[in-house]
């Protein structure tokens, strides 16, 4: 920063904006960047802004965004697992964490031994390492770490401008990430689809629509002799195996997963975009995606897929509700996944989605009782699970 600069007009005219329009119409990348490009005009030199975020996510540990000079903002997510390494452990960022105090050391003189291996990795093109904490209305500590490439790093008039503007900070990217943190869980528990339709207000009860879709569910075979066979532990650890398989396989193909019945899966494919028989091969897809999994081949599963129109949307109670699919399109799916235990089959299929399908896909298994439903019915068996 020059020195002709006034530090506490700087301070100012950036806190103005941050707690102004970038709180109220920001986007994360849009209000890191922002941040950072008007602190460069104001003659601070950085290299590289980097402002983490935690979540409350069971499947990551964080997100952010970074900013660096010349390549703009993006934003980032951190596997739940890395908590637990090496790269945070001891770091810069745990140590703004755990004392919610600011962390600045020049780049310039490291020490093997002494100084963190992030630091080193930093090093590369850099001279100074500032972050410092993000405190939020839930008590929860972020983390903003900037970085210079000025010969002598940060003055300390710039030290002190930055860390002066941390409530600002936190006030812009409080909504924004509690929004995106909303999202994330939402997500994770009801798929991407109802997820982006509940965070758009289709949130009251009955507030469903019809859709066309094919829909799946897969479920164990045996699982009540497994459930007497393992300890509790085992048990859930064996669920969690085959649940993984089968929900990476059906996002993979655009699928939602919408719920965990026990040790069945109930998976929506919707057809309202591209039509049923993309919505129908996508499903098929999935399914031959999880059956060559080696993960699954001791634990044996069978799908069932059928096709047609559902209600998809929020059912319950007053006070407690499910965003699912109902209808007779669904009830018959639970008497097609009835069949293919009986008929010892991996997957099969109804006529309708056997009509869509390649024939080399499917092979007729004649007609058959499905409880519930009057006379036989034609169930086919989907060859595309065989490897």
């Amino acid at each position: 920063m020059a020195e002709t600069e006034d530090p506490a007009a700087v301070q100012a005219e950036i806190a103005f904006w941050l707690i102004g329009p970038a709180r109220q119409h920001g986007t994360p990348e849009g209000i890191v960047g922002g941040l950072a490009e008007r602190l460069v005009d104001a003659g601070i030199p950085l290299r590289r802004v980097r402002i983490g975020q935690s979540v409350a996510n069971p499947l990551i540990s964080a997100w952010g965004v970074i900013w660096t000079s010349g390549g703009g903002a993006e934003r980032y997510t951190v596997p739940r697992g890395m908590l637990a390494t090496d790269s945070y452990r001891g770091s810069p960022f745990e140590h703004v964490v755990v004392t919610r105090t600011s962390f600045h050391h020049s780049l310039e003189q490291l020490v093997e031994g002494r100084d963190h291996p992030v630091l080193f990795e930093l090093a590369a093109g850099s001279t100074d390492y500032l972050a410092l904490p993000i405190e939020y209305g839930d008590e929860s500590v972020q983390v903003g770490a900037f970085t210079t490439d000025r010969p002598g790093g940060f003055s300390e008039r710039e030290v002190a401008l930055i860390e002066a503007l941390a409530p600002a900070i936190a006030a812009a990217l409080e909504p924004a990430a509690m929004r995106h943190s909303m999202a994330s869980l939402l997500e994770v528990y009801l798929g991407a689809g109802p997820a982006d339709r509940i965070g758009k207000g289709a949130f009251r009860r009955g507030q469903t629509t019809e859709i066309e879709a094919a829909v799946l569910v897969t479920d164990l075979r045996d699982f009540t002799g497994l459930s007497e066979r393992l300890p509790p532990g085992d048990l859930l650890e064996s669920l969690g195996s085959y649940f993984e398989v089968v929900v990476d396989a059906v996002r993979s193909e655009g699928g939602d997963v919408l719920k965990f019945v026990g040790d069945g899966v109930l998976s929506v494919f919707s057809a309202e975009e591209h039509g049923r028989e993309e919505a129908c091969m996508r499903a098929a897809r999935s399914i031959t995606q999880a059956f060559g999994q080696p993960a699954v081949s001791n634990r044996p599963f069978v799908a069932a897929m059928h096709v047609g129109p559902v209600v998809y949307g929020n059912i319950g109670s007053l006070d407690r509700l499910d965003f699912t699919v109902v209808g007779p399109t669904v009830n018959y799916l639970s008497r097609l996944e009835s069949a293919a235990k009986l008929l010892d089959k991996k997957a099969v299929c109804s006529k309708e989605v056997a009509s869509i399908l390649p024939a080399s896909m499917v092979r007729d298994l004649g007609r058959h009782t499905l409880k519930g439903f009057a006379g036989p019915q034609a169930v086919f068996e989907l060859k595309a699970v065989e490897r």
